[in-house]
Order: structure tokens, then C-alpha cells, then sequence
């Protein structure tokens, strides 16, 4: 797979003021994970353990960290460019002064070291006692017989070999607390993954403050972050350290090693997505050009990167879908949906709004919607009409799932069949029914969509849109048909999660106030999806099922989910999508199929935008939207060739 960055962190043993024995824990750690990841990342004082004190000032302790840093760089020389950096804590003398202190190691090369910029000096901490700190502009130094070392807080190093690069930034423990850390600097000037390498003991509380404070860093700079803190072999005589581990990336949580676990902590960084949306955040990019400084020190780190045939990072084969906290996403998800709903009908001053019900995901989801909404407005139930409209290809089942769905909400329920006005205008049109072609299904569409809208139009009401997400983004909608209405209540929530929300908020709602539709909203999701266009099986069961002709929607969602929210190019999405397949046990697919269905994503994306661009009011609910007045704009002829 392509841009990934591969990071382990670890937190190992520790022999406090034992430098040798220190550095025989992290060449432990280093020859195990040399060849298995690209930045292996140790904490702050790795090289003496945090909790010296007073021993800083020993000479011994200084000689020592000196000999044994320039020991550990000829190591990595053992492993050339394709072996990992090696990120080390210490303390380090220069000047006159004593400095804390992280250097990269790779390759025979201390490629820079970073001075802590930011010494705390209250509560527990003291560490004015023993080192200097201040922003420092890069400078070369020699380290024992190695000339040539950068040596500042300034500095930005590019790692890679030309065709892969990523570029770091260093900090240390308490820099991050800063209000303006150095880590943010960096970000700005351009480094993509922070690290921070730490002794952060803990307290009740800390480690929930220390996932927010990584959080807030990741999300607002747009970049991976990695958090290593000491652990629980540092000097217990006052305090005590977990070895809290945390991987970020833009905000979201990769990995994390818990307070007090043992363990390497290992994951992908996936870089398309850190430089997408810095690309697609201009208030990044204006915020660089207001604070880009000329006195940062670029270094290059010539590295190879490993070759990476999994992703070791959790890909959700159904990105839209909550993974935790289900009802609460569903239910914040639904009240947004509400809340559109409710503001159109106060300003409208409508007497009704009018849904067309059919007993399907999409149709049951906008009932829900619009039942919430009249109730939360205190106007009366039958305020919302919702008709049933059989046709050619309705089937009993849902006809019937459609009228007690109805019931429980209190809906002024109304039944019109089709299935004569459509026989006229084949007539009128001259097509032959037994010909069951597109024409034969979007004339029933636009037939519906047309007792909607003049029973909205009789009623002094507005229709209610029933289309979702993925519909939107195949163009699976007849133009002017099921495409159109007066408001859109779903057009932000894809397929996948559309079925999740009824399930979650249809239950919720039966307990809440409407009780006893229970039964009917586990039906309604098991039912299959289906426009009901064809005439159904001679036993009754649904013959024309969706996902027969475009494919699954639970494929169609992720290749929309990861083209439109990171830009994501065929083959990158190809191999996420094979990953999130091995790691989910209920989906399956073969490479072939994610091939021809991706291609046939792609075909129906870019062919269908013209819909797109005149598709009706709905409001955004999650990261991707289509609308052409908010976060899609695109012309109607892309030619997509290179895509497929």
C-alpha cells in the first residue's frame, strides 16, 4: 500500500542514572521493530529515565549518554536506509548549559537534536532546577567523533527517499502544554506528524485530559501525532508513570497503549488523508502564511520506507456507520434532521407536509423524521399525510408495513393506486407495458412524484424527499421523479446508514411516544432494498432488488466515503477496501468485485452529477455531502476514463 508512515511506540524498561543498561532496553525494542515499522519512538530521558533529579549534574551521567548516543547511531547503520529512525531521549550539555533533550537517529547519523522548549516549574515538576530551555535556531555541533549534528528546537525533518517522503517534527512532554506549542509551529511550517516524546505521570483524570489535549493538537494542526510517555519503572518515590501511548490522526484515535499496560504500540499513519484535508482546509493554509517563519532548519533523512502489504490501523468496512455509542450518534444525527424539517415548516407556514410512504429504509427514515418534527412543533399528527402508492411492483409486504408504520404515527393515511394513470400514459406515449425497460419504470416514478407534489399543491403542504446519500451519488433516482421534492430530509445520510438509524431511532421512538411499532421497523429493515418498479415473484417476494444491478451498498459507501471525504485514488481505495474486508467477518468481497464495482461507482458518480446540480433543499449531517450549493461542485462533463 501506498503513503502510509509506519510508527512504534514503546515505553521500555527503565534503569534509572544506568545509561548502558537504558540503552540495551532500547536496542531491544530497536532490533525487534527495525525492519517492522519506519519511526520507532521512545520517552523523554529514555537514555537515564526521567526521574534522575540531581544526577543530571553528574559528569559520569552526561560522558556516558554522549558515548552511548553515538553507539546507538552506529547501530542503525547496521540496517542502512532501510532500516527504522530511532527517536531517543536525554539530557545533553552544550555551552555551559544542560538541555532536555530528543535526537533521530538512522543510518550511522544523529540527523538533528531537539532541545525541550518549555520547562514546567509548578506542582510536582521542577525541572528549572536542572535544565535551560528557550526557542533555539538551528545550529551544527559535534557530538564525541560525529561532526555536523543539527542541534535547535527549529527544526523539520524530511524523511524519505524522493518517491515517499514524510516530514517530523519533534517536542517534548510539557511543549505541548504550551498555548502555543512548538508542535503547532512545526505544523504550520509544514511537519505532518508530530512527535512528542514524554514523562507525563498520573493523576486521577490525566490520561482522559491527555487523549483531548493530543486530540485538540491532531485535529486543529491537521497531522498524526504521536504521544510517548514514561512508564512505570521511573522512581515511584513521589510519583508514579503509566507508559500512556497515543497515536492521532487528524483528531482521531489510532492506537493507544492504556496507563500501566506493557505492550509496543503500532500503527499506520495514513498520509493521503493528513494532505487532503490540509489541502481542502484554507484556514490552515492562510493561517501558514501568516506564521510561516524563514529561521526553520529543513534536515533531510535519506530513508527507504518499508513495504507495506496490510495496513495496521483499523479500516471500518462501513465508514458512515457509528462503531460505538450507536443510539447517541443516531439520535444527534436524527435531531439535526428534525431540527432542517422543523425551521422549513415555520417558515413556510404550511398546513401539511406529504410523504410518499413505500415501505422501504428511505421512505420509513423521512416518516420518522417528519412525525418528530410535527410532534415536536405541538401540531397535530395528521399535520403529516403519508400516501401509499401500489403499483405494478408493490408487494404486500410492504404495502402493509407501509399502512402500520403510518398508523403508529398518527398519519393522515391515504392510498392511491398508480397502477391506472400509468396504463394511460404509456397509451398516451405509445409504450408497450410488456416492455418493462427504464421507461417503463420512471414513468411510475414521475407518476408518483406528481400525486405528491398535487397534494401538496391541494393540501397548501410541501413533499417531503425520501432520497439518501449513496442514491444521490449513483444517480439511482429518476430525474425529476423520486429525484425531486420540496425539502430533502435524507440527502446527507448514505444507505448504510440509513438502515442503522431506523433500527436505532425506530426503536427509540417506540419507546418514546410511539409505541408498539417495534415489530414493523425490525420488518421494514430486514425487507430488501427495492424500488418495486418490476412486477414482484409469483409468490408475492420482491423480484427487483437494487443491489442486484448497481452492487452493494455496503461497497458503494465506502468508495464514496473514502473518494469524496480524502480524495482517495482508485488503487489506494482498491487496497483500504481489501483490508476493511479481512477485518470484518459479516461482508465479503473478492478483489474482482471490488474492481467491477468500483469502476461501476465511478461510471454512475461522475455520468450522473447533473442530477446533482439541481437536487433540493436538505441539510448536511456528517463529513460528505453532494450538494452543489455546500460541498460538491462539479461540472456535468468529467471525463472519468482515468478512473477505471
Amino acid at each position: 500500500m501506498k503513503h502510509l508512515f509506519r510508527v512504534a511506540a514503546i515505553s521500555p524498561r527503565v534503569h534509572i542514572g544506568n545509561v548502558k543498561k537504558n540503552c540495551e532496553e532500547i536496542l531491544k525494542f530497536y532490533k525487534e521493530y527495525v525492519a517492522k515499522a519506519d519511526l520507532l519512538v521512545t520517552p523523554e530521558l529514555s537514555m537515564t529515565g526521567y526521574t534522575c533529579q540531581d544526577l543530571f549534574f553528574n559528569q559520569n551521567l552526561l560522558v556516558s549518554v554522549k558515548k552511548q548516543l553515538v553507539a546507538l547511531a552506529k547501530t542503525t547503520k547496521e540496517y542502512g536506509k532501510q532500516g527504522a529512525a530511532l527517536i531517543v531521549g536525554f539530557p545533553f550539555e552544550k555551552d555551559g548549559e544542560l538541555f532536555n533533550c530528543a535526537a533521530l537517529l538512522h543510518n550511522g547519523e544523529i540527523v538533528a537534536i531537539i532541545p525541550k522548549t518549555y520547562l514546567p516549574n509548578y506542582g510536582e515538576f521542577y525541572e528549572k532546577r536542572w535544565f535551560s530551555a528557550r526557542t533555539m535556531e538551528a545550529t551544527q555541533i559535534q557530538v564525541d567523533e560525529l561532526d555536523s549534528v543539527l542541534f535547535g528546537n527549529r527544526v523539520i525533518i524530511t524523511m524519505g527517499d524522493g518517491e515517499e517522503s514524510v516530514k517530523l517534527g519533534i517536542e517534548i512532554c510539557e511543549d505541548a502544554w504550551a498555548p502555543v506549542s512548538p508542535g503547532r509551529l512545526l505544523a504550520i511550517q509544514g511537519a505532518e506528524i508530530i512527535v512528542n516524546i514524554s514523562a507525563s505521570n498520573e493523576v486521577i483524570g490525566k490520561a482522559e485530559y491527555r487523549r483531548k489535549l493530543v486530540s485538540g493538537i491532531s485535529s486543529s494542526c491537521i497531522c498524526g501525532y504521536v504521544y510517548v510517555s514514561a512508564g512505570r519503572y521511573e522512581s515511584t518515590s513521589d510519583l508514579v508513570f503509566s507508559g500512556h501511548n497515543l497515536l492521532y490522526e487528524n483528531g482521531k484515535q489510532l492506537g493507544e497503549q492504556k496507563p500501566f499496560q506493557n505492550g509496543v504500540l503500532i500503527k499506520d499513519f495514513q498520509m493521503t488523508k493528513i494532505r487532503h484535508d490540509r489541502l481542502a482546509n484554507k484556514s490552515f493554509a492562510d493561517n501558514k502564511r501568516q506564521l510561516l517563519a524563514e529561521d526553520y532548519e529543513n534536515v533531510s533523512c535519506e530513508k527507504t520506507f518499508m513495504k507495506k502489504e496490510t495496513l495496521y490501523a483499523h479500516v471500518p468496512i462501513t465508514p458512515f456507520v457509528p462503531s460505538h455509542n450507536a443510539l447517541e450518534r443516531c439520535l444527534s444525527i436524527f435531531e439535526m434532521q428534525v431540527a432542517g424539517l422543523q425551521r422549513r415548516i415555520e417558515t413556510t407556514h404550511c398546513k401539511c407536509i406529504v410523504v410518499g410512504v413505500s415501505g422501504g429504509l428511505d421512505s420509513t427514515l423521512a416518516l420518522l423524521v417528519s412525525a418528530q418534527a410535527v410532534k415536536n412543533l405541538g401540531l397535530p399528527s395528521r399535520t403529516l399525510v403519508g400516501i401509499t402508492m401500489p403499483g405494478f411492483g408493490t408487494t404486500k409486504r410492504t404495502k402493509s408495513n407501509s399502512t402500520k408504520l403510518m398508523e403508529f404515527l398518527g398519519c393522515d393515511i391515504r392510498e392511491i393506486s398508480i397502477v391506472d394513470s400509468v396504463r394511460q400514459h404509456f397509451a398516451d406515449i405509445g409504450h408497450d407495458e410488456a416492455i418493462k425497460d427504464i421507461t417503463y419504470e420512471n414513468c411510475q416514478a414521475r407518476e408518483r412524484t406528481q400525486i405528491l407534489m398535487d397534494v401538496a399543491n391541494k393540501e397548501g403542504g410541501f413533499v417531503i424527499g425520501t432520497g439518501d446519500l449513496s442514491e444521490l451519488a449513483l444517480g439511482w433516482c429518476t430525474y425529476n421523479g423520486d429525484h425531486m421534492s420540496m425539502y430533502a430530509v435524507n440527502t446527507s445520510i448514505p444507505k448504510t446508514l440509513v438502515r442503522t438509524l431506523v433500527d436505532e431511532v425506530g426503536h427509540f421512538m417506540a419507546q418514546n411516544g410511539f409505541a408498539g411499532m417495534e415489530e414493523v421497523i425490525e420488518d421494514i429493515i430486514d425487507t430488501p432494498v427495492s424500488p418495486e418498479l418490476l412486477p414482484p415473484n409469483e409468490d408475492g417476494t420482491i423480484a427487483q432488488k437494487t443491489e442486484d444491478t448497481v452492487g452493494s451498498y455496503i461497497l458503494h459507501d465506502f468508495f464514496l466515503y473514502y473518494t469524496l471525504r480524502y480524495g482517495m485514488e482508485p488503487s489506494e481505495i482498491i487496497a483500504l477496501c481489501k483490508m476493511a474486508v479481512e477485518q470484518n467477518e459479516e461482508y465479503k468481497f473478492s478483489e474482482e468485485e471490488i474492481v467491477k464495482w468500483l469502476n461501476v461507482f465511478y461510471t454512475r458518480f461522475f455520468r450522473q452529477q447533473f442530477k446533482r446540480n439541481c437536487m433540493p433543499d436538505g441539510v448536511k449531517v456528517g463529513t460528505v455531502s453532494v450538494s452543489p450549493r455546500g460541498d460538491l461542485r462539479l461540472p456535468s462533463e468529467i471525463e472519468f476514463d482515468e478512473y477505471l
